[in-house]
């Protein structure tokens, strides 16, 4: 790979819990040979967000030995524990906590957090994206704080902000409005997960463009006949961005 690009690994739900253990050791062979700048997780960890899973999740994630921001999703909040799930929803991530949210600055990027959960909604499954003011203003926030570094800003977040085809239904309350918003204040990109699949697409509100870039699954839990996968981003100096998605087909 380019030795004047910034690499950067996104993966996503891992669900410790049902994971794919030989799509798992297949990513941290390919992190142990490439030795990526930063890895990216945006989200579902774990399966039920048990304190077993969190430990390995946790073992996991030590064993990468590179920087990890890690970003919360639905499945990371307590399942069985609605005192706590209302109460302390990320109480859990224990030897992880560190990384979650944590900022990540490369070379030639700068990687922004934005937690698009909430621990319940007015509608079901409780699944999908909700985005709340406070939460979008802590990560509008921190890219007016960024706006005169000329390095693109990626958001990280767990659901995607748009539908996948304009004109359907968009299963994140308020991401529209989020979209438009983090696209105004100078966001290169958005990362994200939950879908299961990999993506990649320029989409556009209020006269913003933005990437939006989703990771797929390393877990069982597959969707659209999509194997395992990740994405390696390479982001050069002039502030391009190329994506591949690797697939794991055992």
């Amino acid at each position: 790979m380019p030795g004047d690009a910034s690499i950067l690994f996104h993966v996503s739900d891992t669900h410790f819990g049902v994971e794919d253990r030989a799509a798992m050791a297949w990513f941290e062979a390919a992190v142990h040979a490439e030795r990526p700048d930063a890895i990216v997780c945006t989200g579902d960890l774990t399966q039920r967000a048990t304190h077993r899973q969190y430990a390995d999740a946790a073992e996991w994630f030590a064993r990468l030995q590179v920087p990890v921001m890690l970003q919360p999703g639905n499945h990371d909040m307590p399942y069985y524990n609605l005192w706590e799930r209302f109460r302390r929803p990320y109480a859990r991530y224990g030897a992880l906590e560190q990384a979650v949210g944590a900022e990540i600055m490369l070379d030639n990027a700068l990687i922004v957090p934005f937690d698009t959960n909430v621990p319940a909604q007015m509608r079901w499954p409780w699944s999908d994206g909700v985005v709340t003011r406070r939460k979008l203003a802590a990560a509008l926030a921190r890219l007016d704080a960024l706006r005169a570094d000329p390095r693109p800003k990626l958001v990280a977040c767990h659901h995607p902000l748009l539908a996948e085809e304009d004109g359907r239904k968009n299963p994140t309350i308020r991401g529209d409005m989020a979209f438009a918003e983090l696209a105004a204040a100078g966001a290169s990109a958005v990362l994200s997960g939950h879908v299961h699949f990999p993506f990649d697409q320029i989409r556009s509100r209020e006269n913003h463009a933005m990437r939006m870039i989703g990771a797929g699954t390393l877990s069982t839990r597959l969707r659209r006949n999509a194997p395992p996968s990740f994405n390696v981003l390479l982001i050069d100096r002039a502030g391009s961005i190329s994506v591949e998605a690797r697939d794991f087909r055992a």
